[in-house]
């Protein structure tokens, strides 16, 4: 039986396997950096179930947080089911479903706004708009790119990722918001939201901006970054209609599962309804 060893070679060729799989760019990031860990670990040697268990003892007595181990098992099965190696996989760790989200994460209405505001007396409308149609639409961040001229002008947009297609509507005031940004800054037509050389703006830009508007805010770091946008959309939008079905469609999701995941409520919510039961005198 040949020796199973990992290659340079294959780890570009499995780069190249994620994107005709039409894998976003985000996700081949991800997952090439996962297994370029398990890489570095196993150092030229044979790669094996046993190597992989080992790796995956490592990182638990790392202190690495359980849902975070399972997320690098996930990356690794993939390469291994890629190079026809799937007996080397390893059993990820049962997690039990998290009842409540932690506080220092969570992004409020009112943190938001004072986001909004303070993009706004900076100067910075793009970004101001950017957040606004990413809180507004419920869209990912990797999506940014179809909110074009067109789709203002249509008042939806026509997303196509991960080998997905999904139409989403776009809020009147925000296609009037997006189609006076687009003439102002003379864009005819295709994507409104660009650097000054005319490239899309990528995730890691989109994040470093929001970042800056901590200090100026007084909002935490860890609540700030785009994808807590689109939770705080979920959140409200399922507050006004509670159909979780519906939100799943809206947000994209293949799994209800994958939705509910962001309407778990805060610990300061959790422990409100556990002192509205009365039940300690």
């Amino acid at each position: 039986m040949e020796r199973r060893i990992i290659t340079t070679e294959q780890l570009a060729s499995f780069g190249n396997y994620l994107q005709a799989e039409e894998r976003s760019a985000a996700t081949r990031e991800k997952y090439l950096c996962q297994v370029r860990q398990f890489f570095a670990y196993v150092h030229g040697g044979e790669v094996t179930r046993a190597a992989a268990a080992a790796w995956k003892a490592q990182l638990l007595a790392g202190g690495i947080s359980p849902s975070t181990v399972n997320g690098k098992l996930t990356a690794l099965d993939r390469f291994f089911d890629f190079m026809g190696w799937s007996d080397c996989k390893v059993k990820h760790l049962k997690l039990q479903r998290k009842l409540f989200r932690d506080d220092s994460r969570e992004l409020t209405r009112e943190e938001y706004e004072r986001l909004i505001a303070a993009a706004k007396e900076s100067g910075r409308e793009r970004l101001a708009l950017l957040m606004e149609s990413i809180c507004g639409t419920g869209i990912r961040v990797s999506e940014v790119q179809y909110l074009t001229v067109e789709a203002a002008e249509m008042g939806k947009a026509e997303i196509r990722l991960k080998g997905k297609v999904r139409t989403i509507l776009i809020p009147g005031k925000l296609c009037k918001k997006l189609l006076k940004y687009a003439k102002k800054q003379k864009i005819a037509s295709g994507e409104i939201f660009l650097t000054r050389g005319g490239m899309s703006l990528s995730r890691k830009q989109i994040w470093a901006e929001m970042k800056a508007l901590c200090k100026k805010t007084g909002v935490a770091p860890s609540k700030v970054f785009p994808h807590n946008l689109r939770h705080l959309f979920a959140r409200t939008f399922y507050r006004v209609c509670r159909d979780v079905a519906k939100l799943a469609d809206v947000l994209g999701h293949s799994s209800i599962e994958t939705t509910r995941i962001y309407l778990i409520s805060t610990g300061a919510e959790h422990a409100k309804t556990l002192d509205m039961l009365r039940l300690v005198s």
